[in-house]
């Protein structure tokens, strides 16, 4: 767990890079700069968490102000690592390590992304397809590795079968209404769709409900602060995401509750 939770912190770090240089097109090879002064961000000051601290968030160079996001994704990751991890171990007498191995790499791969695509979008109202478009491949890949080492292979054809459910479901949505849905939602949902459906169809149906409910949840919230209107364009990337996350980590026992209490009933 320990392990998992430092090497979270360095990809937040780096996930910071890619929120703040994808947008704008800038290599992500290039060297990290202070963005006030231009001076280089040395080795030491690029520490996960602790530079931002012992710098008390201010630049060593110019003593300009270094937003708490960047210690606050770090963080972020981290215990998103950590969550992917420990659920992986509770489960691992459901397949074999080397399919498990494989699975967990798939979860960590999309919280990644989850977590700089959900930051992107609030800031620029857009999910970039350098990052959206490669879950499509990396899903497809590791899921089909870990089916060859022993994982079921129909839960590879329910993701299938899933990502394209909602791919198809959201572009829909857009050819109904083309202003309430963007394209990188599309392209997004199919991802999303790929991930819950390897793990149930409860997931699925709960991941995908959940990003509506929270969606209209945040929205009825903003308009009741004056912060929004119901012309307002709030970006939906991030409660597709955090939904997928609810069906991912809780599908399975939210629909079979529900179907519980519907026998009950």
């Amino acid at each position: 767990m320990v392990v998992a939770g430092l090497f979270g912190l360095v990809i937040g770090s780096f996930l910071n890079v890619v929120i703040a240089r994808v947008p704008a097109g800038i290599p992500l090879v290039r060297e990290s700069r202070c963005p006030s002064c231009a001076a280089p961000i040395r080795a030491w000051q690029n520490v996960p968490v602790l530079s931002w601290l012992v710098l008390r968030g201010r630049c060593a160079s110019c003593d300009a102000p270094i937003s708490p996001r960047y210690p606050l994704v770090e963080l972020a990751t981290g215990a998103a690592f950590v969550g992917v991890v420990w659920s992986a171990l509770s489960t691992r007498q459901e397949l074999p390590t080397a399919a498990a191995v494989l699975v967990t790499t798939a979860y960590l791969s999309l919280a990644s992304v989850s977590i700089a695509l959900a930051l992107i979008d609030l800031d620029t109202h857009r999910l970039p397809d350098p990052l959206v478009l490669p879950g499509y491949p990396v899903l497809a890949v590791l899921f089909a590795a870990a089916c060859l080492c022993g994982a079921p292979w129909e839960a590879l054809l329910r993701a299938a079968i899933a990502g394209v459910a909602m791919f198809a479901f959201y572009w829909l949505l857009r050819a109904i209404r083309p202003g309430g849905m963007g394209g990188g939602d599309v392209k997004l949902a199919g991802v999303l769709g790929v991930a819950l459906g390897w793990i149930s169809w409860g997931a699925v149906i709960v991941g995908a409900f959940a990003a509506f409910l929270l969606g209209g949840l945040v929205g009825i919230a903003l308009m009741a602060f004056g912060r929004a209107t119901r012309k307002s364009a709030i970006p939906f990337g991030p409660f597709m995401l955090a939904g997928a996350w609810i069906g991912i980590v809780a599908g399975d026992a939210l629909s079979r509750g529900y179907l519980g209490l519907l026998a009950a009933g």
